[in-house]
């Protein structure tokens, strides 16, 4: 009896003292780390490199396309002529509908940068531009980096596979203008995700039980500890308004998988109304996502989301 009550008594140590371990290394306040190269876009016909502009700039352009690519160059061409045949569409229609896509090679080993850079040479790098990062930061962080770099008065980051089909930022943007209703234009705050919930049911019949369990349990660990408004954090397919992006992307601290969950906690926390929409998504060969092991990282990420958030260890700064 003795002997279970010191092992019981050593094991709650070892977990206080884990816990105070990463409240003290937290750091509070997010930093971006962005080298001085990743300042810079090329452009293919003057050959020349020039400035990104800031988030912190005013909108030129109605829509950012934000492209986090990490060795893409076999998913990212089909991807990327789905996208730029419907804002070209769309621009046809009506000369307001102005966008840039930016395609942010991740660090890659293959050619995803030559990818991006031969469709910014095709149409332009004022429509498409390619920002390369010196080393590979994750999704969240490249994420960040193309959010920081853009122009648009509306931002959707979507990935590189084209799993979504990319015409559903229709259903977004229509979502997008009730939630701002009301709000002052250059002000205006709201968060809308794609959604493939409504699919849920066709997938656990084709998963394993073990993987059910994981999803289920994942997405239990979102409900306590991290957002409760949406029910697929992890769709990469979201719309947001410039000051959203503004007061979120300077904030996040996770730049792996579980950013999403992070970012919804923070719109959550500034009271940024957010939206959820059914989109239409099939599954690409070729996914990063390692199913056992991927879950079980973006488990453990939760829960320090909650801990440092609940704890101060992360504070979140409001700009003005």
């Amino acid at each position: 009896m003795m002997l279970l009550f010191v092992l019981a008594f050593v094991v709650v140590c070892a977990i206080l003292m884990a816990l105070l371990f990463i409240y003290i290394t937290s750091v509070t306040y997010a930093k971006v780390v962005r080298f001085k190269e990743e300042n810079f876009y090329l452009n293919p016909k003057s050959v020349e490199k020039e400035p990104f502009p800031s988030i912190e700039d005013e909108p030129t352009v109605l829509l950012s396309v934000i492209v986090p690519a990490y060795n893409e160059e076999k998913r990212l061409p089909a991807m990327l002529e789905e996208c730029l045949h419907y804002l070209e569409e769309k621009l046809k229609i009506n000369p307001e509908n102005t966008f840039e896509v930016i395609i942010v090679d991740d660090g890659s080993t293959d050619k995803t940068t030559q990818i991006g850079l031969g469709y910014s040479e095709k149409y332009g790098s004022d429509k498409v531009r390619v920002l390369t990062l010196s080393n590979n930061r994750g999704k969240g962080g490249a994420v960040r980096l193309g959010m920081l770099s853009s122009r648009g008065k509306q931002l959707l980051f979507a990935d590189a596979d084209g799993a979504t089909t990319f015409e559903d930022i229709s259903k977004l943007q229509e979502n997008l203008q009730q939630l701002i209703k009301g709000q002052t234009r250059d002000a205006a705050l709201g968060l809308v995700c794609g959604s493939r919930a409504h699919l849920e049911k066709e997938a656990i019949a084709s998963r394993s039980l073990f993987r059910t369990l994981l999803m289920k349990g994942f997405h239990l660990l979102v409900w306590l500890f991290a957002a409760r408004s949406i029910r697929d954090t992890q769709c990469g397919f979201k719309l947001l308004t410039r000051p959203t992006a503004k007061l979120c992307f300077p904030n996040l601290h996770i730049e792996r998988w579980a950013f999403d969950v992070e970012l919804i906690y923070i719109a959550e926390y500034l009271n940024i109304p957010t939206g959820e929409v059914s989109v239409r998504w099939m599954e690409i060969e070729g996914s990063k996502i390692v199913p056992v092991w991927s879950w079980l990282q973006m488990g453990r990420d939760l829960l320090l989301i909650w801990f440092r958030y609940t704890t101060g260890a992360w504070k979140i700064r409001i700009h003005s």
